[in-house]
């Protein structure tokens, strides 16, 4: 069975991220002393007295947006609220009730799901009284609580778990693949994500950066439970000069640590650009899967085979990795292959989890040497006696030689492209590492 979800609603500003925070007990969300920071919908798993949920931090609420930013953060709010199973209400008890509380207090009320009033920022709750004046929403018993340090969290959690239905605890299902989106700011990830989803789960906004945290979503997929992870556009290090976006990189970066592949989307109308060999040499370097999805392939005036070609040919020759990465043309707008790219990414992660048979590795690597024989130092000959696979997602390779340190950076390489030649390994970084035999 699902875990039951508990959805954190609110008006701009009252510290519904750091309330998030607080629950899972680390900065998953991203939290700065300005309103409307968080934009999407944010998802984790808590736990709290044995029972297992889903919380969900949202964007604030506004009863009368004034941009469409605004409308589509009301809208994701309310979609939240279709899907969970508890709201927790958050108010700021030092600016005591305001009419927007009075509004969602209205539409909480409406919706006839169970729900906590957390009165937020009381820091001393022996003297706080400001939670009375909250009874007038209507929401049974507000609880005065402390996102900032903690205070009153446990009483609230209590609360909280109380009002989960009985029968909805559970353990869900083991993730057999988790999606990374990744690239640059506007390239497309966001509306990819949607059209695989078949909604409108994140926002899409031609306003560049609009996602900000790395959003996590499940979906099955031809009986594959699948975690895909919006992450915000990557871009150089200095272009980040503002204090959000560079926590949103610190979550992308996070991102690409916990997923098994990741899809690097390029802007193929708008032309494929350093920073996004850099964004893609990022995953490369943690040893993740990676697929290139050309997007937005559908705005390209020429399209014939030997355009595709040739595109596939500059990319490979621009970035040295992606002769080992697989290629495809995607759009997000049309849907055209956006499934297809699941099935590539989930042969990739097998392809990451490969393993070989000790005596097949010896089998490749005696054959290896004697095709080219390792450059020799002034101090003689360097051997490779024998190899083995230890481990895998990344697969990794270890070879035992006489001299492993004069053995250069080329013949390394010389090795990875004759274990690929024959085992595959296609979109998965493979490592050598190399060590001296002990003498006999």
């Amino acid at each position: 069975m699902s875990l039951p979800t508990v959805a954190i609603v609110g008006r701009p500003n009252v510290g519904k991220s750091t309330l998030f925070n607080r629950i899972l007990g680390r900065r998953q969300a991203i939290v700065a002393e300005r309103p409307g920071v968080t934009r999407d919908r944010q998802f984790a798993d808590a736990e709290w007295s044995g029972r297992a949920f889903r919380l969900v931090d949202t964007g604030g609420i506004v009863d009368r947006p004034d941009g469409r930013l605004d409308v589509e953060v009301r809208s994701q709010v309310q979609t939240a609220l279709l899907h969970a199973d508890s709201i927790l209400f958050v108010v700021d008890g030092r600016a005591g009730v305001h009419a927007v509380d009075r509004y969602v207090a209205e539409v909480l009320r409406k919706s006839g799901l169970p729900c906590v009033l957390a009165v937020n920022k009381l820091d001393e709750l022996a003297e706080a009284e400001a939670h009375f004046d909250f009874f007038e929403l209507g929401l049974g018993d507000p609880i005065p609580v402390s996102a900032l340090s903690g205070k009153g969290s446990g009483d609230l959690l209590d609360h909280v778990v109380s009002t989960l239905p009985p029968d909805a605890a559970g353990v869900e299902k083991e993730v057999d693949l988790r999606l990374a989106v990744i690239g640059r700011p506007n390239v497309g990830k966001s509306s990819f994500v949607n059209r695989l989803l078949g909604e409108d789960r994140v926002i899409v906004h031609d306003e560049a950066g609009t996602t900000r945290d790395a959003i996590d979503t499940y979906v099955e997929i031809d009986g594959k439970r699948i975690c895909l992870i919006d992450t915000a556009g990557l871009r150089r290090q200095s272009k980040v000069d503002d204090d959000v976006e560079f926590y949103g990189r610190l979550r992308a970066t996070g991102a690409i640590e916990r997923a098994d592949v990741c899809l690097l989307l390029v802007d193929t109308q708008r032309g494929v650009v350093n920073q996004d060999f850099r964004v893609g040499h990022s995953a490369w370097d943690a040893g993740k899967g990676l697929v290139f999805v050309a997007n937005k392939w559908d705005l390209i005036d020429d399209r014939g085979p030997d355009r595709l070609a040739e595109f596939e040919r500059d990319l490979r020759a621009r970035g040295h990795y992606l002769r080992w990465v697989p290629i495809i043309t995607s759009s997000a707008l049309t849907g055209q292959r956006v499934r297809k790219v699941v099935e590539l990414a989930l042969q990739v992660k097998e392809n990451r989890e490969l393993r070989i048979p000790t005596a097949e590795v010896n089998r490749v690597l005696q054959r290896l040497v004697e095709r080219r024989q390792p450059p020799q130092g002034g101090r003689g000959d360097v051997r490779l006696f024998y190899g083995s696979q230890v481990a895998t997602a990344p697969p990794l390779f270890v070879i035992w030689s006489n001299r492993p340190k004069d053995l250069k950076e080329h013949y390394i390489r010389y090795l990875q492209a004759g274990f690929r030649e024959a085992w595959g390994f296609e979109g998965s970084p493979i490592r050598i590492k190399l060590k001296k035999r002990p003498d006999r």
